[in-house]
């Protein structure tokens, strides 16, 4: 079982963990980071959809950076909401274990990563409108390598993901690999609202479940009840978990 997760886009280094590998596409990402050192400060702007400080903060990233110098583990460098709630700062031994071997985090600059890969701090989301001569966007960038790699020993993914990332995943799947996407709402007359904050929480809140439960069975991950959210039954099938906020 392999559980995806988004990043996020702010990011920060965490010294006090030290990272115990290299992500596994990081000569495509040494492409992505040539391209990237070599564009100007305004197409960098353009291509990141941001203000003026946040351009400047990664133009100079991309100017100076080394993908095997300072470094820290994927899953202490993100600073989102889903990070927050997930909080795998205080996780006990058994939990970093088990995201060691189940939890994967897919990035626009790296493809896939495990949680202690060690990566430095950049800003490039997955819908980026990246077209060069040698891709049209990301997704073509990526292709197919991100389910290759997710698949290669497992058939069964559990999709906490938003649809910029995961589809990363989905649109290679076939009949012979399950996904099921857990979806947080709440029933609004009979209609399910996602509300986006409340989503990101409940992400992090899952995979820190999972973790402290040590879950291998997709069906146990309905027994989450956190945040106020419960599981569904009634809106829920093989392949969408459906867990409702009252």
């Amino acid at each position: 079982m392999k559980i995806i997760i988004s990043p996020a886009k702010k990011m920060m280094k965490e010294d006090t963990i030290g990272y115990s590998s290299f992500p596994c596409f990081l000569n495509k990402s040494e492409i992505l980071a040539e391209y990237l050192s070599s564009i100007s400060f305004e197409e960098l702007k353009e291509l990141l959809v941001c203000n003026d400080n946040i351009a400047a903060l990664n133009y100079e990233r991309y100017r100076h950076l080394d993908l095997l110098k300072d470094l820290s583990p994927a899953i202490l460098s993100y600073d989102g909401i889903q990070y927050k709630y997930m909080a795998p700062q205080v996780f006990e031994k058994s939990c970093f274990e088990y995201i060691d071997k189940n939890l994967r985090i897919i990035s626009g600059f790296y493809g896939i990563l495990k949680p202690f890969d060690g990566i430095t701090p950049y800003r490039l989301e997955m819908q980026a409108k990246l077209k060069t001569n040698f891709c049209k966007n990301l997704y073509d960038f990526w292709g197919s390598d991100i389910y290759n790699e997710l698949t290669r020993d497992d058939d069964l993914i559990i999709n906490l993901a938003s649809s910029e990332y995961s589809k990363t995943v989905t649109k290679y799947a076939d009949n012979k690999t399950k996904i099921i996407t857990c979806v947080f709402g709440e029933d609004t007359d009979g209609i399910i609202k996602e509300k986006g904050v409340y989503v990101k929480m409940a992400r992090g809140e899952t995979v820190r479940f999972m973790a402290e439960n040590n879950i291998e069975r997709p069906e146990d991950i309905k027994n989450f009840d956190r945040l106020g959210f419960k599981y569904s039954p009634i809106h829920s099938d093989d392949h969408k978990y459906v867990f409702l906020r009252s």
